[in-house]
């Protein structure tokens, strides 16, 4: 079973609040599953936006098992499309001309390493914030970096950006790999600056990471949430850098031994 189907059978076989939210540039369900007590602060934590990080998505169902304290709305397949792409190849995508596209962009069959969506965007610089100003920035479709024509130009980040408006989280939490790191800052001013630190510094409590900052990026969704919402808004980086891009199933039992928990302590504060 592949990683879209996977999340896919998990959802329709769970019981609690849930939505589709949105659809991918290639017509699949965009998945949101409410884990947590109605009525509390509610935060977003969303998953797989970078098509090589998958393994994100199984964190996710795992999060989702293992409860949390305060609502939480968990979104574990953010780009379905790249991460097919990553997984299965160009045979999964459905559109021929994208299938040509990619091909000419990816010179060999090896997608394993893709970052971007199934439109050669990278979605987690496709955000409304500083867009375009990020040191690794590209201006050209790519296997990551490219920040497209606009922000919000690919359905997958519309979604999200749209989601969390309708929710208005108390915070989000955005899982990548790799590196075990945290990631809170984005030009907040000091009185916000504070706050979101010592939040920064419950979360590297319950799974031991070290806080980073990341002054040469811009226009992903932790750096849209913190300045245009004006929230907490946490990327954390799972698994040693020990291990290699693509990481793969085999390692999803340390990563749930190190992060498995972290959501649900973490929402104890709220």
């Amino acid at each position: 079973m592949n990683i879209y189907d996977e999340v896919a059978e998990f959802y329709e076989n769970y019981h609690g609040k849930k939505c589709v939210y949105g659809k991918s540039a290639e017509g699949r369900d965009l998945f949101a599953m409410f884990t947590g007590e109605e009525g509390k602060s509610v935060g977003i934590s969303q998953y797989a936006i970078h098509a090589r990080e998958w393994i994100t998505a199984l964190i996710a169902l795992e999060h989702i098992r293992r409860k949390t304290h305060c609502g939480v709305w968990i979104l574990p397949l953010t780009n379905p499309d790249g991460a097919l792409l990553a997984t299965e190849g160009i045979d999964s995508v459905k559109s021929v001309w994208r299938r040509e596209m990619l091909s000419r962009i990816n010179a060999e069959n090896d997608f394993s390493l893709w970052k971007a969506s199934a439109d050669a965007v990278d979605l987690n610089v496709n955000f409304d914030a500083r867009w375009g100003t990020g040191r690794c920035n590209v201006s050209r479709p790519s296997a990551e970096n490219y920040i497209g024509v606009r922000p919000f130009c690919v359905p997958e980040s519309k979604a999200l950006r749209d989601f969390t408006l309708s929710v208005r989280p108390k915070f989000t939490l955005s899982w990548h790999t790799k590196g075990e790191e945290i990631y809170w800052r984005f030009h907040q001013p000091i009185f916000r600056k504070n706050r979101d630190r010592k939040l920064a510094a419950l979360l590297a409590a319950q799974c031991g990471y070290a806080l980073k900052e990341t002054p040469y990026s811009a226009g992903g969704y932790k750096d849209w949430c913190v300045e245009k919402l004006k929230i907490p808004a946490f990327t954390i980086e799972a698994g040693s850098d020990l291990l290699s891009h693509p990481i793969g199933r085999e390692s999803l039992e340390l990563l749930c031994g190190t992060v498995g928990d972290t959501l649900r302590e973490f929402t104890k504060g709220f």
